[in-house]
């Protein structure tokens, strides 16, 4: 009797990689894919074909196995020199180090808090889906032959047998993900609740009663009631997402959620940046800078407005407690109308909701405006997620396109 055959062993594959910001998702796959010639290696061979698949610009660059120390027992990493080198800057001789994350993350440079936080959320979230982040850092070697510190640089998904790939395209377009479904899913929803409060808001700051009947008098019966209703309802779903959208700023694994991301001025070259674009929308100079998500400009003002609306729900806060005295924590929160008294409160409370319609009109001219120049989809990305730059364009805020 003849035993069944035996299955094949699932083969490895790549499910893209994760760029820290230095290099482009395309590159950090190239280091990682750094290898002696014809290596028999399994993890050699499903990094080189998916260079080749998924970033037929970028060559496959070869090392000497005299310059390669595989990983053992005992260490978790292998090390291989490479020469020439494709950096966005022109080819350089590097050293690679890919690995075990965290054996690799130990040997490098220590990474910042948010960097750190980032690296791991991103790790967690790839391997619940069933794929292993390789490590994979890189440290450059000068013309004497001194090695610098390794520098981490991301991470490369391996998975056993399919696994779904990002789609790329050899042409001159790529598409960089940008917003996360739970950023885009905060959006639309502060867009209706918003559109509610305002609409509701309105009635309660003009009411209607209804036409008049014969003798002259109006009935509206419980009218206002339901809309005084409708805006304590939206009210109350507008606090809940701006609770969740202060929560994701600290426990996000993307960065564009990040509280760092509220408040761009952190080094003098952004400050440099911040001033470019301002020169820009001002019509002094025809380009900017390129950034993938929000320019500086753009971020400070969402931080204002972020700021904005808290005072918004603040002062409704104030306004509600008016009725409920008998609480002791109504008392406390209506507290600010001793301070001012009702009239000013309710008057700044209708300011700020015009303001918010000021920012809502100009907000959707600069993005139309921004998109019809650009023509990256950047308008639409709040719908799909992503827009698309030019291979080998090199955004300030994100690694080299491509």
């Amino acid at each position: 009797m003849t035993a069944p055959p035996r299955a094949a062993a699932p083969e490895l594959s790549v499910a893209g990689a994760f760029s820290l910001r230095a290099l482009s998702e395309g590159r950090v796959l190239a280091l990682a894919a750094v290898a002696p010639p014809d290596s028999p290696d399994p993890v050699d061979q499903a990094l080189a074909q998916a260079l080749a698949v998924q970033h037929p610009d970028l060559p496959l660059t070869t090392s000497d196995p005299a310059d390669t120390d595989p990983a053992s027992a005992e260490r978790h990493y292998s090390v291989a020199r490479a020469n020439g080198f494709p950096l966005a800057d022109g080819p350089a001789d590097v050293v690679v180090l890919r690995g075990e994350l965290g054996a690799v993350l130990a040997h490098c440079q220590k990474l910042s808090h948010t960097d750190r936080g980032q690296v791991e959320r991103n790790a967690v979230w790839y391997a619940r889906r069933g794929v292993r982040p390789l490590g994979v850092a890189m440290a450059t070697v000068d013309q004497s032959g001194t090695v610098a510190d390794f520098r981490f640089q991301g991470f490369v998904n391996l998975g056993l047998g399919k696994v779904r790939v990002p789609v790329t395209s050899p042409s001159d377009w790529s598409r960089v993900d940008v917003w996360s479904l739970s950023l885009r899913l905060q959006h639309w929803l502060n867009v209706a609740t918003i559109f509610a409060l305002c609409l509701a808001g309105y009635f309660i700051m003009h009411p209607f009663y209804g036409p008049a009947d014969g003798a002259g008098e109006r009935k509206s019966g419980f009218l206002m009631g339901y809309v005084r209703m409708a805006h304590f309802g939206a009210a109350a779903c507008w606090v809940v997402l701006g609770v969740t959208r202060v929560a994701s700023a600290f426990v996000s694994r993307d960065r564009h959620l990040r509280w760092t991301e509220w408040w761009p001025l952190k080094h003098k070259r952004d400050l440099r940046a911040l001033g470019q674009v301002v020169q820009h929308y001002a019509l002094i100079k025809p380009e900017g800078p390129i950034f993938v998500a929000h320019n500086p400009l753009q971020q400070l003002t969402y931080a204002a407005l972020y700021c904005a609306c808290g005072l918004q729900m603040l002062s409704g806060f104030v306004l509600f407690g008016l009725y409920h005295q008998d609480s002791p924590i109504w008392r406390l929160v209506s507290t600010p109308v001793h301070w001012f008294g009702a009239p000013n409160i309710r008057l700044f409370h209708t300011v700020m909701m015009f303001a918010l319609w000021a920012f809502v009109v100009m907000h959707v001219y600069l993005a139309l405006r921004a998109d019809s120049l650009e023509r990256n989809g950047g308008v639409s990305s709040m719908i799909n997620g992503g827009v698309w730059l030019r291979r080998g364009t090199r955004p300030v805020d994100a690694p080299e396109v491509g």
